[in-house]
């Protein structure tokens, strides 16, 4: 197992869920979380504690970003109008690798950003290599042309697991998915809740 794919599981292990839903997740064999003290009980974890929690578990849920990334847009969703919690799902859903993955371009988030640092990505037909670069809504993203029959595309377009969301429309065929408007945290397929407004009070203590 790699060191990615076993960070991945680690994730997974610590928050007790199954953040992605996949069916290869260990805890769907095993909830406690890993290291020898994974299995001691829980007390009842402080407003804090609940916090950290919220903000690590969308934080991995993207791939684990680092803490100055994740900060750095956290502060743009307060800059922003309207509602911060929002604000903050939304500029974390434009992120070009997010794109790739929700596009089922590849079968998980860790696998996007690899994807896209490879090279092997356009959007509107230039080439990016930045898993963090923000698209904007009517931004065309493709793969490509040389990267089309790559073994890991051809198996996440199949995958059954997830669906499409609406604010993303996709052409299987060409391999091409445009990305329509920022989501509502309501929209976004998350297989777990996700608590933005516990980030956001996280932050601004």
């Amino acid at each position: 197992m790699s060191k990615r794919e076993s960070a991945k599981y680690k994730i997974d292990r610590r928050m007790g869920e199954n953040i992605w839903g996949r069916p290869k997740s260990p805890v769907n064999k095993r909830e406690y979380g890993p290291g020898q003290h994974g299995q001691r009980r829980k007390g009842k974890m402080s407003d804090f504690g609940l916090q950290l929690r919220a903000k690590q578990k969308l934080k991995g849920y993207y791939g684990d970003i680092s803490e100055k990334q994740f900060r750095k847009t956290y502060d743009e969703a307060a800059r922003r109008r309207g509602d911060t919690p929002e604000n903050l799902i939304g500029l974390l859903e434009s992120r070009l690798d997010a794109i790739v993955y929700r596009a089922k371009f590849v079968p998980t988030i860790f696998a996007a950003r690899q994807f896209v640092n490879h090279g092997h990505v356009n959007v509107n037909g230039q080439r990016v290599n930045i898993g963090s670069y923000r698209c904007k809504p009517g931004d065309v993203i493709e793969v490509r042309e040389k990267s089309k029959q790559l073994v890991i595309v051809l198996e996440a377009v199949q995958l059954a697991e997830r669906d499409v969301p609406d604010y993303i429309e996709v052409d299987h065929n060409k391999m091409t998915a445009k990305y329509l408007r920022a989501p509502g945290l309501a929209e976004v397929p998350y297989p777990v809740q996700m608590e933005p407004n516990l980030v956001i009070e996280f932050y601004s203590r």
